[in-house]
Parts: structure tokens; sequence; C-alpha cells
């Protein structure tokens, strides 16, 4: 199987695959997913996973496994919020990677983009590199990138839905609009297809969680995620041909030379 690589904010990760770390049955189902699908980064709620009285264990399963975190801000509905919650996570994680979430919709918990802009400015002020969790708005891309966010965290739909892919006309438009920034597809996905069609558009990763978290058998959900990965990455770089209006005949006739299918 080919080598799935990235590097990203400076720093090569092993696979394209981002994994979440939230709402597993038990901390050992959560680590042989993990091991199952050897994400290149593993993302944590600091406010959630504290919240919710996550003990000794989860945090020693994630320092085991020595695979790059990227500790996020979901949760937060301010611009205030956000910037405490990531000033504790770059403390407590000794990075300065961000996952920026500021959510302003409580039913679809759609990320704000004026505060999300507004935020994302103040914290690379004090450098962090942020990652962006946004919508498929190309005016909010555009803005962020000038602000110098070289990531972009589009979402396929709203978190934990598993509707995939809600507008592929827009995340097609931001993979060619943006082509020197880092994109990420984050939130919605439900099935590896979801995932394997991102990744056949060019995207470079693909996060997500409750696809793999909440399935009947995370761990072997999580294999079929990192095989999908594989697979759609290496569909893009193979070229993939162009939908037709007719059919077109892949053999010729066997009573017929090759050279003829080319004459007028």
């Amino acid at each position: 199987m080919m080598n799935t690589e990235i590097e990203i904010a400076g720093q090569k990760l092993a696979s394209r695959l981002f994994l979440g770390t939230a709402g597993y049955p038990s901390p050992d189902i959560l680590a042989q997913a993990i091991k199952a699908s050897n994400p290149g980064l593993i993302t944590v709620s600091l406010r959630r996973e504290n919240a919710a009285g996550k003990g000794q264990k989860f945090w020693d399963i994630l320092k085991d496994f020595n695979i790059p975190i990227l500790p996020n801000t979901a949760g937060c509905y301010s611009a205030k919020e956000a910037i405490t919650t990531a000033e504790m996570a770059r403390e407590v994680f000794g990075t300065n990677w961000i996952k920026l979430e500021v959510i302003g919709d409580d039913y679809t918990l759609q990320p704000n983009p004026f505060t999300l802009l507004e935020t994302a400015k103040e914290l690379i002020k004090r450098d962090f590199e942020v990652f962006p969790y946004m919508t498929d708005d190309a005016i909010l891309a555009d803005e962020l990138t000038k602000e110098g966010c070289s990531i972009l965290m589009p979402w396929g739909a709203p978190i934990g839905s598993g509707r995939g892919l809600n507008n592929p006309y827009a995340l097609k438009t931001l993979r060619e609009r943006y082509p020197n920034s880092k994109l990420v597809v984050d939130a919605g996905i439900g099935a590896p297809s979801h995932a394997a069609a991102a990744m056949e558009m060019g995207y470079d990763a693909v996060l997500l969680n409750t696809a793999v978290s909440k399935a009947s058998d995370p761990i072997l959900m999580a294999q079929a995620f990192s095989a999908a990965i594989h697979a759609g990455r290496s569909a893009y770089l193979a070229g993939i041909i162009k939908p037709q209006e007719q059919a077109s005949a892949s053999t010729p006739l066997i009573d017929r030379p090759f050279w003829h299918q080319n004459q007028g």
C-alpha cells in the first residue's frame, strides 16, 4: 500500500487520517482503534474531556502512542472562551497547534464565521498554528488565509451527523482556489466512502470521530477508514477519468486491429 505521509505545519505525519478520541465505549477500545488505524494525529478536547471526567488511563493511552496531538476548543461559543482554552491546551500539551472551534448555532453546531475569524487573528498574534474548523464558505476561507491560516478545515456536514459531503461543489471549489493550503475535511463523515470521496477531490486529510467511536465495531471501522484514505489518495494521484454522457467501448471489436480505432 502506498505511503500516505503528509507534512503539515512543519511536521511530518504518518497518515492522512486524523482521529478524534471522544465517545468510545472504553479506553481500551479507543487504544485498539488508534492502533488499527494508525492516524497521523489525534484530536483532544480539553474542555469536554475534563468535563467527562476522563482518568489518567485516557491520557496515558494518548502518550503511549507517541502520535502528535491536536487540542481543540470544542464547546466554546465566544472568542474569550476559545482563547483561554487554547492557552490552557498549549500549557497542558506543550504544542502551539490548536483546532479552533467557535460554535454559533446549537442545532447544527455550525461555527460562527465572524467570531472564528476574530479569534483566529488573535491566536495567530499569540504564535498559535491555527487549524480553523469552518463551513465551506469561500469568502471565509479567503479571510482566514489572508490572516495567516495555512490550514483550512471545512466541514463535510454538521458534526456527528454522518451525512458525508453535503456540498461537493463547494468543497471542490475550495480545493481549486487554495492549491497551496492544506485542506482537511472535518466533521460529518459517516462512512469510509465519504472519506475516500474527499481524498479523491485532492483534500490533504480527513478528520473524523463519531463514525468510528459510535460504530458497532470501532476497531474494524477504524481499519476501514484507514484503507479508504489510502484508496482515495491513490485514486487522486492516479488520475480519475472524467464522466461522459455516452458509452465508450473499453475494448476493440475482436475482428478489428487496434489501429482501426484511430482511423477517420
